[in-house]
This record gives structure tokens, C-alpha cells and sequence, in this order.
């Protein structure tokens, strides 16, 4: 299969797929490399950038997707009559935030390090498939663990997790400083929004 072939093919895979597709599989299934598959999508990914295409060839840690190009979002939205979704409250951003950067966690975890509740917020989250569970811990009452999936990825907008932003070190006092200017930063950011809004 020449590489043209296998372009040709992964992009018919993936449009047909409308989900993330392991790059693995698509090989099993065309015959070649696994390298070969994120070759040929490393070059479908800069064909659709570069060539100010509708759609991105994102990948999502070892899985890729098609999907429409962000700068669009808007109209996409307003054809397909689609609000929306509602943003994410404090508590869901903690959860969150908690799951991304020390999965897999239990719920009992994440109460711990929120020192709350977290149920209701963990339930919420699941259902929009920000995460997901990933197995259970082995210890009494078999609890499930949480990891973030492939939408939390989407949703951020990375292809793995090594591209979140590092946790300042908190045992420190720089650390500390640098956690509570960041805090100030998207306060600010999240007022000035709000007047440009309203």
C-alpha cells in the first residue's frame, strides 16, 4: 500500500469513525506500522492546518480523530442549533483538575484532597464524559477509580496529558506565591469577560 493509499484510508476510517480510532487498530486492520499510521497522520494534520481546511486531524494520546476546525465553532453551532454546554462550576473544576493530575484516583481521594463531597460533582462529570472509570481499587468495598478520557483532552485542547501545565511545589514559598498569582490571573481574566459581556 503506497502512502497515499494508507492517507486515503485513514482518512475514510476516521470520517466513517466520528470518534477517537487507536492508532494501533488502524494498523492491525491496513497491514502497516503503527509509525507508518502517525506518519500518515502527522502529514493529513498539517495538509488540513496549513491548507485552512474546515476540519483538524487531532491526536488524542495514541488514538486519533477527525473533527471540524475551532475557528468555526460558532457557525457550527448556529446551523446545527445547538446551545452551548453549560460551564463548568468551581467544584466540577476541582474534581477535574484533581482527576487530571494524580489519576487514577477513588472518589474517596478526591474528597480528601477537596475536603467535601464530591459525589454529586464526580456524577456530573461522568456524564459529560469529561471522565470516565478505569477499574477498581483492590482494597475493602472494591471502589472505582477515575481517569480523565479522551473528551477531557478534546476539551482542553492537548493530545496527552504531559501538556497540562506543571503544579507549582507547594512546600515551598515561591510555590505558594506562584499558585496565588495564578489564581489572581484568571480572576482578572474572568472579570474583564464579564464587563466585556455585559
Amino acid at each position: 500500500m503506497s502512502f497515499c493509499e494508507t492517507e486515503s484510508a485513514l482518512e475514510a476510517i476516521l470520517f466513517a469513525a466520528g470518534d477517537p480510532v487507536p492508532a494501533e487498530r488502524i494498523a492491525l486492520v491496513l497491514g502497516i506500522e503503527k509509525e507508518t499510521v502517525l506518519e500518515c497522520a502527522g502529514s493529513l494534520a498539517d495538509y488540513y492546518s496549513s491548507g485552512g481546511r474546515g476540519i483538524r486531524l487531532v491526536r488524542l494520546g495514541d488514538s486519533l480523530q477527525l473533527c471540524s476546525a475551532p475557528e468555526h465553532a460558532q457557525k457550527i453551532t448556529r446551523v446545527m442549533e445547538q446551545r452551548n454546554p453549560p460551564k463548568l462550576s468551581q467544584p466540577a473544576l476541582e474534581v477535574l483538575a484533581t482527576v487530571a493530575y494524580f489519576q487514577p484516583v477513588t472518589r474517596a481521594y478526591i474528597d480528601q484532597v477537596r475536603g467535601v463531597d464530591s459525589s454529586y460533582t464526580v456524577s456530573v462529570l461522568l456524564e459529560r464524559g469529561l471522565i470516565e472509570p478505569c477499574g477498581r481499587l483492590d482494597a475493602p468495598g472494591r471502589p472505582t477509580i477515575y481517569r480523565t478520557s479522551d473528551a477531557f483532552l478534546r476539551t482542553m485542547g492537548i493530545s496527552s496529558l504531559s501538556e497540562l501545565p506543571p503544579l507549582p511545589d507547594l512546600t515551598t514559598e515561591e510555590g505558594i506565591r506562584q499558585l496565588q498569582a495564578a489564581i489572581e490571573a484568571l480572576k482578572n481574566e474572568e472579570n474583564a469577560q464579564m464587563s466585556i459581556t455585559e
